[in-house]
């Protein structure tokens, strides 16, 4: 299976070249399985219905959320009627929405997406280990499903390699997200997991981990949040990771990065 993760959309113009770009690249990539990660897709804030809409019919399979899902009110309902936008697993029982969703795809093969979030310099939520444990068991990888993607969206790159480490063999990808800079350490583990501590954000580089570079920095010179956060407009860059599986084991065979437009350095997966 040939997937496609991309990192957090952020603000108007991560929002626009997703819907602009991603068509082109499915298509290039010949990718049979999109996930993105939509918690910033607002104004940096959450995700509006008519934006995880947007990002469906421009050819997304999957949306995970994470510490911003419910930052747009709107998006609580939607979750009751649209199974594949899921948010963080380990959030309390009785959260709206799920944790994890099963995509099938046209020939009737299965993946399994799971989002998770970190605690350490987060919320204190549930255990995201076990949570994601509980689910990895009950849809086992190379007999229930042919794939399995582990999004964990947390803070630490020490959390998200432990959860990459104690699954590595169990899932296709476990991948991070939540830090906006995508990084060099994109590797297939031991027991075949692809990893990438963090896939990076679709946003204006050009900018504090996309929000307008004045008032993000003056927040640490005054220390006094008055300025008005904002994201930056500038051309996006679109990050994320191409992975390929084998359909049999489920484990991958192949991971590279993809990095497209704006100021950063241009990379394009050659798989």
């Amino acid at each position: 299976m040939r997937i496609l993760f991309l990192g957090d959309i952020l603000g108007r113009s991560g929002r626009d070249a997703l819907t602009t770009h991603l068509p082109d690249i499915r298509a290039r990539l010949r990718a049979e399985l999109v996930v993105v990660n939509g918690e910033n897709a607002s104004h940096g804030f959450g995700l509006a219905p008519e934006m995880a809409r947007a990002f469906f019919t421009a050819g997304t399979d999957v949306i995970t959320l994470g510490n911003h899902a419910w930052d747009r009110k709107e998006i609580i309902p939607y979750l009751a009627e649209e199974p594949r936008i899921i948010r963080p697993a380990n959030f309390p029982p009785g959260t709206p929405g799920a944790g994890h969703f099963i995509a099938v795809l046209a020939d009737g093969r299965k993946a399994l997406v799971i989002n998770a979030m970190g605690r350490l310099f987060m919320e204190l939520l549930d255990d995201p280990f076990r949570a994601v444990q509980a689910l990895v068991q009950a849809h086992p990888l190379g007999r229930a499903v042919q794939a399995s993607i582990i999004d964990i969206h947390a803070e630490a790159s020490s959390e998200k390699a432990a959860m990459a480490t104690s699954f590595d063999g169990l899932a296709s990808l476990v991948i991070g997200t939540h830090t906006h800079i995508p990084t060099a350490d994109h590797r297939i583990m031991p027991g075949g997991t692809a990893f990438m501590t963090d896939a990076g954000m679709c946003g204006d580089y050009d900018s504090v981990i996309g929000m307008q570079k004045a008032p993000a920095s003056m927040r640490f010179w005054r220390r006094v949040p008055t300025e008005k956060l904002a994201p930056a407009e500038g051309e996006a860059t679109l990050c994320g990771l191409l992975v390929v599986t084998d359909d049999a084991t489920g484990l991958a065979t192949a991971c590279a990065p993809l990095r497209q437009g704006g100021c950063l350095a241009p990379v394009w997966p050659e798989v």
